[in-house]
């Protein structure tokens, strides 16, 4: 039973802190117990190592693991496909054999269908060329120019990449790693080696929910195949559990016989299954709520009508509206309604940033403006928000801002629910969308 436990614990920490690791950063849980646990993992246990090394190295170990991190972190390296693609494999190689004869046609069937699943979406998901969806390029950033209308709130007209040196799409991110820009950039995924935008999000979601499936899935057989076996070796050695707790009246004590039992159950399980049964579907009963999960929080995104990188955008204007920091203003009904983009006359890198309430804001006449009704997407902005430093009203507006907006219409916003968020048309549109490209 110890052994069983365990393993079962170590498991479970493992799962736990790979998804702080990984996953702790998104702004779901900033301000949160996972947020911080994430901040102890990539902050303050680096840096209590490097004052360690510092004086017994010189900072020698530190620069090689820094190195290797970067390569790890930050850099485009198939290294995390080949671990959970060999995963995949090797537990199949294990569960599979022994497990096969207890298995009815049906069961059989649908592993053959499952099985495959994980391979055929994380090749879909890496795939990368300039053809893809996902990236921009000369060829193809006027189209992506034309596919989201700007919502001056986090995107806004004509801001230049200042390294592919094009114009940015709407809902577009540059990405170091993949070294150019990427359509509805939601996140760069080291276990697909690729980032996840338009075109290949979808297979991204299939991915997650398929290994969440196929992990299920491994489970049930482990279970209902070893079942069997367990109930028989309790039939045939009836003293084989003699918990502490058998006789216990109180609710804590109770919960702790089952607890007891089910330890022998899976001890029991691991023993007449051994590693190959026992131990692989342990393993998947263990890890299944993490992709599980992950896609749970992208079907919230699809609901809300954003990315994973406009959920931190979002979540950096909230924390500046607590601080009283962030005005509206409504723009003119002939500039939502009109023929023209009002900003985009004026070519404009809008950072969407004030200093003691002047904006702050550099201009470029190079590329040339967009129509407004070039864009396919039905809803336009009727707001601009700004943030100030000091907290007071707008003052010292630009001409090109103060030409669109309705005068005396600024106003101190202080949540989100008063933002209109255009990219969202409600669940099912935006993920018909996201299926659709």
């Amino acid at each position: 039973m110890g052994a069983i436990r365990n393993i079962a614990i170590f498991v479970l920490v493992v799962s736990f802190v790979t998804f702080v690791a990984f996953f702790g950063r998104l702004p779901a849980f900033r301000n949160t117990p996972i947020g911080a646990l994430h901040r102890v993992i990539w902050v303050h246990i680096p840096n209590f190592l490097r004052r360690i090394d510092a004086v017994l190295t010189g900072n020698r170990l530190s620069s090689s693991l820094s190195r290797f991190g970067n390569y790890m972190l930050y850099e485009k390296h198939p290294i995390v496909i080949y671990f959970f693609l060999g995963l995949v494999t090797g537990s199949a190689s294990l569960f599979i054999p022994p497990t096969w004869p207890y298995l009815s046609l049906p069961q059989k069937s649908l592993l053959f269908l499952l099985l495959p699943c994980p391979y055929i979406f994380t090749y879909l998901s890496q795939l990368s060329h300039t053809k893809s969806p996902h990236l921009i390029n000369h060829t193809t950033n006027a189209q992506h120019m034309h596919h989201y209308p700007f919502d001056h709130i986090l995107y806004h007209p004509n801001n230049i990449c200042r390294t592919c040196e094009l114009p940015k799409p709407a809902r577009s991110k540059h990405c170091s790693l993949c070294g150019t820009c990427v359509a509805r950039s939601d996140h760069h995924c080291i276990w697909v080696n690729n980032c996840v935008g338009m075109g290949n999000y979808k297979y991204f979601l299939s991915l997650l929910l398929t290994t969440s499936l196929l992990l299920f899935y491994g489970t049930y057989l482990a279970w209902t195949t070893l079942a069997p076996e367990v109930r028989s070796h309790f039939q045939t050695y009836p003293d084989w559990h003699r918990g502490s707790f058998d006789d216990a009246t109180d609710l804590l004590g109770r919960f702790m016989g089952k607890f007891e039992k089910w330890t022998d159950a899976l001890n029991t399980a691991f023993m007449v299954g051994g590693l190959a049964r026992g131990g692989v579907g342990l393993l998947a009963s263990l890890t299944a709520l993490l992709p599980l999960g992950l896609l749970a929080y992208h079907i919230y995104l699809i609901w809300a009508g954003m990315t994973t990188n406009e959920s931190g955008k979002w979540a950096d204007w909230r924390d500046d509206m607590h601080d009283g920091l962030v005005f509206m203003a409504d723009i003119k009904p002939e500039f939502v309604y009109g023929a023209t983009n009002p900003i985009s006359q004026h070519n404009t890198h809008s950072r969407n940033e004030q200093t003691n309430g002047t904006p702050s804001e550099s201009t470029n006449h190079t590329h040339q403006a967009h129509r407004q009704d070039d864009y396919t997407w039905p809803v336009r902005s009727r707001q601009f928000l700004v943030r100030t430093n000091d907290g007071q009203s707008p003052r010292d507006v630009p001409p090109h801002i103060g030409h669109i907006i309705i005068d005396g219409s600024w106003r101190r916003c202080w949540h989100l629910r008063d933002v209109e968020n255009i990219y969202d048309g409600g669940f099912w549109n935006n993920l018909v969308e996201v299926l659709r490209y």
